[in-house]
């Protein structure tokens, strides 16, 4: 993907390999949903990048979602998304405090959990 400035880029680079893996193949057919992620360096709305962690197809690409609709679309910080997806943050307890939004189905968004990225130890 595109070089970013950003600390979760290499994150999504490494969701990309995951998702062609064994387990990252079983994630996609237990979800089969399509998120958009939004990631801000320092504030929430301000130099947005945007990913789109496709669990249907089970691909990750930077931009924003072309076929639709995502299910749910997220937005972070840069500090508190690599907090949740390597499972020092819950979702719902950011959701809660403020440190992530979300837009669309809220089904969809709860099964967002750190599950669905690799584990630190591969990072």
């Amino acid at each position: 993907m595109a070089s970013s400035d950003l600390k979760s880029a290499a994150l999504m680079d490494q969701m990309k390999a995951h998702l062609s893996t064994d387990a990252g193949k079983a994630i996609t057919k237990k979800i089969g949903l399509v998120y958009q992620i939004n990631i801000a360096p320092k504030k929430l709305g301000f130099n947005e990048e945007s990913y789109v962690v496709d669990l249907k197809k089970g691909e990750v690409s930077k931009g924003t979602y072309e076929g639709g609709k995502p299910d749910a679309t997220f937005s972070f910080t840069d500090a508190d998304f690599l907090k949740i997806a390597t499972g020092k943050m819950n979702p719902q307890i950011a959701f809660m405090r403020g440190a992530m939004k979300v837009k669309g189905s809220l089904s969809a968004a709860q099964k967002f959990t750190p599950d669905i990225f690799p584990k630190p130890s591969k990072m």
